[in-house]
């Protein structure tokens, strides 16, 4: 009878490089949020965006400021 161990037995790397992953997941995570936002408000009319205090130019500020 055959036993697979699916068990770790090396620790994950936390220096340099995980810590480079990390960053970049972060940045990405970050580029996307601020992707979507900016969709949503495009998507909106201006009377919409009127109604949050908002005129199409603010779009990009908005989202620069997270």
């Amino acid at each position: 009878m055959a036993v697979i161990d699916t068990t770790r037995t090396h620790a994950v790397p936390a220096g340099q490089f995980g810590q480079a992953v990390a960053k970049f997941v972060g940045a990405f995570a970050a580029w996307n949020d601020a992707r979507a936002t900016r969709k949503a408000l495009s998507q909106l009319s201006d009377r919409e965006l009127d109604d949050i205090g908002l005129c199409r130019s603010d779009i990009d500020s908005v989202v620069r400021q997270g």
